[in-house]
Formats: structure tokens, sequence, C-alpha cells
């Protein structure tokens, strides 16, 4: 009789429990491009957290889809009620991960993906288990250019993220797997061998 292989991140077959995978980068890497490819291919196998931000939606951000948008009040009243797994304070900005949020994905089967900045997933990796991502540009020069042409920040907004993406990168060793991203189809298929791989850990 023949083996029977089971497929990666099939939804009714799940090869192991759901994990949590944080996927950082600094702002222009392409991380959130990265995470909508694997988002379109496999769509009942994993989920993204939805982070709440203070900060106001770029033009290509859908409320909902890439963010939850809340008000200051609102963040710090949930941040009281201890709502969050991690939270930051990021250019005048709060970030945080809902600690049910990636509960009700986990009941539901799924992978949570969570993708947020190196300080947060740092702190999630050292209060739950969590396989770790860091997307990096090439080069700075190859990130102040995509950051250009994204024209969501002014200039001054700019180079405070290409200060603090310094800072990130320094961080990238503690990190367990680490893409560089100057091919986006060929970081795809390095992310997704990832997740792969992952899914078949300790696998008997």
């Amino acid at each position: 009789m023949k083996n029977k292989v089971r497929v990666p991140f099939s939804p009714d077959q799940p090869l192991c429990a759901p994990k949590l995978f944080t996927i950082s980068a600094p702002a222009g890497a392409g991380k959130t491009t990265l995470v909508r490819m694997l988002a379109q291919e496999f769509p009942n196998s994993f989920q993204k957290t939805l982070s709440l931000t203070t900060r106001s939606p770029r033009p290509e951000e859908v409320p909902g889809v890439d963010y939850r948008f809340v008000s200051q009040e609102e963040f710090k009243r949930r941040l009281d009620s201890n709502d969050f797994l991690e939270w930051v304070s990021l250019f005048g900005e709060y970030y945080g991960t809902s600690r049910l949020e990636i509960d009700e994905i986990w009941k539901s089967g799924k992978h949570a993906v969570a993708v947020i900045d190196v300080k947060g997933a740092l702190s999630l990796k050292n209060r739950i288990p969590t396989v770790t991502v860091f997307i990096s540009a090439p080069s700075q020069e190859e990130l102040e250019r995509r950051l250009k042409h994204r024209g969501s920040e002014q200039d001054s907004q700019r180079q405070e993220r290409l200060q603090h993406s310094l800072v990130e990168q320094a961080a990238s060793n503690q990190f367990e797997y680490v893409i560089i991203n100057d091919d986006l189809e060929k970081s795809y298929e390095i992310l997704k061998s990832i997740f792969i791989a992952e899914e078949h850990r300790n696998v008997l």
C-alpha cells in the first residue's frame, strides 16, 4: 500500500499544533507584500493578526485588513485592561498585538502571523513560543529608494525611519530566519519554505 503524503498547510489535516510566526523588517523592506502573497496562496492555513495602531491609515491600507486603527484613548483603555501580549510606542504612535486575537486564530486551527516591529517580535519571543523571521532590504540605499517611492512620509519622517532601520538591522541576529529581499519572487519562495519547514518540525 502506498504511503499517504500530507500536503503542507492542509486545513483538514494539520501537521502540527498552530504556531505563532512573527515577521519583522524596517519600513520599506517588503514584509507586508510578502505576507500578502503568502495569504493569497494559503488562505486556509494561517491568519495574519491585526495589530492595533493609533496612526492614520496610509493610502493603500484598508482598516480591518491591514490594521485596526484606534484612537489614543481606545489604545490606552485596552492597555489598562491588559489586552496586549506586546505593545510599543514608535514615531509618536502606539502599536499592539492582542492576546485574544491570537487565541481566536489558534482555536480556528490556523497558524497566527504577526507582522510587527523588531522590539515587539523579540518581546513576544520572550513570552511565548514564536518563530521569528526578519526581512532585510539589500542595502540602505535601496531601502531609501523604496521609502521615497512609497511616498507616504515627509522627508523628516523618512530620515527618522532610515535611522531607526539601522537599530532594527543590528537586532536581526536575534531572529531565527533572515531573508534579504533583493528579489520579491525569490524572497517569497524562501519565506514559503520557512513556513513549510516549520509545519513539518517535530512531525512523527
